[in-house]
């Protein structure tokens, strides 16, 4: 019998509240005010937070610029904040005001709109902003160049109903040092918590938008050095630099309305801002647009502030019409590939945002991986298996360059995993837990050290990833010169980290902490040893491809490695049978995950029944919020057995059960917590549809149904749109027959 809260997700909202625009419109109004979720511009190698006016001062990171205090962690540089564009309508008899410290009330800020353009990857703000009795219609335009990612660019266009001079503020924010910085590499965890408690903070989220754990994953710091500007070249430049870390640098260029001249031009410089202040004169009814550009650059990945004032330079004088075309066209390509749900725009819109999101957050043919909360401090921007495991099969099939990024993250990160292995005693390559998105080094804060000790499966999921990269493009000297050196090594590692349990005639897996983390030190976890199992047989069969030798022992450790089950009842145990299962933890069994698409364990129809039927008992009963991240493997678990009931249930909770905030759809870690731009849940649900409800699976003979696709009732197709595999591109849609039950067909996209 299904449980009737599960049932009840199946009723879909209402079209009406979502807009007709094939889901790719999220718009905040006046009254998201009181409840704003900070939306996020990136191009995969800069980002910004936004903010409700448009023009406010928003942090912004870079790919892979970490901070390397003494006693901490690394974490993500807050670079310079590029987006804040300051106004004033003058002096009066009220005071001088800037707006942007100017209450966020509807009264303040009339007639109020702000766009996330997901299509475009553009935020539009509209307003009509009062100060002092004197009106101005406001328009704010930013992007960040998906076509030329050192560039980002502002356009601000004011039409007063006023005549007179006015000021703006062109600003560079210089970000003071995070305090307090707390020495995370070396705090337990009860030291935490009382060193959170003495500094009078709390890990829970602050209305409306602060992080949970922001006392915890808060920004790393850039010291900015040599900073100055031209006020008649409108320009402004800067170096820095993150602690112990790489340099960076930063150029802003500002365009004037066309015949506009500027009654002064000041270059300001402060300890936290320098700016480029106008003074200009304006008149009632007339529309003035200015453009601020800025490039940005970061050692090893473009020049330095002088460069980088050149290529602002040059986007202003192309234009911000030519810049904004441009980044549109490439995102336009982006979106070739898609999934398109025809009967419901609120599925569709999650499926935009969360493709938005990982597209933004990734790059194309570069060694970098994705955070498990994109360019932001969530997590301390590191690598997890979230990246090989939830964001690469999501991105691989619409967009293999980027997910080929993931995978050479992997190999160019291998010595650093090569020496962990050496250091811990251990053959071949023992990766982090926590990775360093740079230098791949281990990362994992003391207090979660267990995790970086033991949770080791991350090795087999890197192993695993790198092989299904390999199945999808056949590109054999990739295999040969990246994946073969990366799954050669992680097998190696295996057959040094098992143990031979002689009176059993086995091997076993010790002191390992579950997916179901709350149990931290089990033997033979299931999913550990699955995985692990599979990674040694696809050494085995990488070898020979490659033209290598294979060691005998990857094929013996993985036919003799233990999988615990439970022959009475005929279902997986969740680890060995000599622990119990017997905690609520929120991730109530790690069984599901044993259907994960690239995993996906053979067993028969009737194990697979029986092992969902285990996991979902303690799930149903947990106390616990639940983590996003787990409902993508509930869904597709059910769906391998055929319930359809269930299936539905757990994929609309991922869409409707608080987990996406407003007004630009952020996925959080659960619906109570503000931990955001988890993109490892937008990912896993997007793995649910094009492998759990279209029921697919990489394999080595090809592309392949592997069960019997799904649709939910109001849908009327899904199509999953330009899938690349092995060379070819296809339509593959899943509708329904004269019979009523969903069909999948594939159509070959001709190509010249």
């Amino acid at each position: 019998m299904k449980p009737l809260h599960l049932i009840a997700l199946l009723v879909c909202a209402s079209d009406a509240a979502f807009a007709s625009d094939a889901g790719f419109t999220l718009t905040a109004t006046s009254k998201d005010f009181g409840s704003y979720f900070p939306g996020y511009l990136a191009n995969g190698y800069v980002s910004t937070l936004t903010g409700p006016r448009g023009t406010e001062g928003n942090l912004a990171y870079m790919v892979g610029l970490m901070d390397y205090a003494q006693d901490d962690i690394s974490r993500p540089a807050a670079i310079p904040g590029w987006t804040q564009i300051d106004y004033s309508t003058g002096r009066s008899a009220a005071g001088h005001f800037w707006m942007n410290q100017v209450d966020l009330k509807p009264a303040n800020f009339q007639d109020y709109s702000q766009t996330l353009d997901l299509h475009t990857a553009t935020l539009t703000t509209n307003y009509r902003y009062i100060d002092a009795g004197k009106a101005t219609t406001v328009k704010v335009t930013t992007f960040a160049s998906q076509a030329s990612p050192h560039l980002a660019a502002t356009q601000l266009s004011l039409t007063p109903d006023f005549d007179g001079a006015v000021e703006l503020s062109f600003v560079l924010d210089l970000w003071a040092a995070y305090q307090p910085r707390l020495p995370l590499a070396k705090l337990s965890g009860d030291e935490m918590q009382e060193a959170v408690a003495a500094h009078q903070m709390k890990l829970v989220a602050i209305p409306p938008a602060t992080p949970d754990r922001a006392p915890l994953w808060y920004h790393g710091d850039v010291h900015v050095g040599p900073h100055d500007g031209d006020a008649k070249a409108l320009a402004l430049w800067l170096d820095g630099k993150a602690e112990q870390g790489l340099a960076m640098a930063q150029a802003a260029a500002i365009e004037l309305p066309k015949g506009m001249t500027a009654m002064s031009a000041l270059v300001y410089k402060s300890p936290y801002r320098l700016a480029l202040n106008l003074s200009v004169k304006v008149e009632k009814g007339k529309t003035y647009t200015f453009v601020k550009y800025v490039a940005m650059s970061r050692e090893g990945w473009g020049g330095d502030a002088k460069s980088n004032l050149a290529l602002a330079s040059a986007a202003r004088a192309d234009g911000f019409d030519k810049l904004l075309a441009a980044h549109r066209a490439a995102w336009a390509n982006l979106w070739k590939s898609d999934i398109v749900i025809d009967g419901d725009k609120q599925a569709q819109r999650a499926v935009h945002a969360d493709l938005y999101y990982l597209l933004s957050s990734s790059t194309a043919n570069t060694a970098w991986a994705v955070g498990a909360c994109a360019l932001t401090p969530g997590y301390a921007g590191h690598i997890f298996w979230d990246s090989d495991s939830w964001v690469f099969p999501a991105l691989l099939l619409l967009h293999p360059e980027r997910a080929g990024s993931l995978v050479m993250f992997r190999a160019r990160t291998l010595a650093a995993a090569q020496a962990r292995a050496r250091a811990a005693g251990f053959a071949g390559a023992k990766y982090p837990w926590e990775a360093d998105p740079e230098n791949g080094s281990e990362q994992t804060p003391r207090f979660a050290g267990v995790l970086g000790e033991r949770e080791i499966h991350v090795n087999a999921d890197i192993a695993i990833a790198q092989w299904q990269y390999w199945l999808v493009t056949q590109d054999r000297a990739w295999l040969k010169q990246h994946g073969w050196p990366v799954i050669r090594d992680i097998a190696e590692f295996w057959t040094s980290r098992v143990t031979w349990n002689a009176g059993k005639q086995r091997y076993d897996i010790l002191h390992v902490a579950s997916v179901d983390e709350d149990y931290n030190d089990v033997p033979n976890d299931t999913y550990t040893n699955v995985a692990a199992a599979k990674a040694l047989r696809i050494a085995a069969q990488a070898a020979a491809i490659v033209g290598e030798k294979a060691d005998p022992r990857w094929a013996e450790v993985a036919a003799k490695l233990h999988v615990p089950f439970d022959t009475a009842k005929q279902h997986h145990l969740n680890f060995d049978e000599s622990v119990p299962h017997d905690r609520d933890t929120w991730g109530g069994s790690s069984l599901p995950m044993l259907s994960l698409p690239a995993l996906d364990l053979p067993m028969s129809p009737q194990v697979r029944r029986n092992d969902y039927d285990e996991a979902i008992g303690p799930v149903l009963a947990s106390s616990r919020d639940p983590n996003s991240m787990g409902l993508a493997p509930l869904s597709i678990a059910a769906g391998t057995v055929g319930d359809e009931t269930h299936a539905i249930a757990w994929l609309q909770k991922n869409f409707t059960g608080g987990v996406v905030k407003s007004p630009f759809d952020v996925r959080t870690e659960t619906a109570t917590n503000n931990t955001g731009y988890f993109v490892t849940a937008a990912a896993g649900f997007l793995q649910n549809l094009i492998f759990g409800f279209a029921g697919l699976r990489i394999e080595e003979s090809g592309l392949n149904a592997a069960y019997p696709p799904m649709l939910p009732p109001t849908w009327r197709s899904m199509t999953l749109k330009n899938v690349a595999f092995r060379g070819k591109r296809y339509d593959i849609r899943v509708d329904r027959g004269v019979d009523g039950k969903a069909r999948l067909t594939r159509t070959p996209i001709m190509t010249r």
